[in-house]
């Protein structure tokens, strides 16, 4: 029975890796899932407390609403509006093609297009665009965090416990 959790769980992490950097899979969260699985492997139930997972789970839930609000409010901060971050939003989806750079400058270049767009001049659009970079940079620092802590339970539990 152990095999088939730490498989699950296994499935989970990597999925939830991905889904750091792919906008609409919930990485974090899948992440945690998956040190959840590990927690009902029989012969690891003991070795993470639920207290420890029931933190984690919170924190997960925290960061990945701040994800999603993160580059709305760095758009507002600088003055942009939703197509901006439309835009940044898009712009990060194409450049998951062109990785890891894409991924990057995408939202930067996306919220550019969403300010020039909507009406803004260039000098606007870029400053809309500066506030949707940063705010994504915020949440994917927030989540690769995340994710290298819930490893950081993973590994421990699974190799150390």
């Amino acid at each position: 029975m152990d095999i088939l959790f730490i498989i699950l769980s296994v499935i989970f992490l990597l999925v939830g890796m991905v889904g750091v950097i792919v906008p609409v899979l919930p990485g974090v969260p899948l992440c945690w899932f998956g040190l959840l699985m590990l927690k009902f492997a029989p012969s690891f139930r003991d070795e993470i407390s639920w207290t420890t997972l029931i933190v984690l789970g919170v924190i997960a839930l925290v960061i990945s609403i701040l994800d999603n609000l993160l580059p709305v409010w760095g758009t507002k901060r600088m003055g942009g509006n939703k197509t901006v971050v439309w835009g940044a939003t898009i712009g990060l989806i194409v450049g998951l093609f062109f990785a890891p750079l894409g991924i990057i400058f995408g939202p930067f270049v996306g919220a550019f297009i969403g300010g020039i767009v909507s009406g803004a001049k260039v000098l606007s659009a870029t400053k809309h665009a500066a506030g949707a970079f940063v705010g994504f940079l915020v949440g994917m620092m927030l989540k690769f965090g995340m994710v290298g802590v819930i490893l950081f339970f993973y590994v421990r539990t699974l190799f150390f416990g």
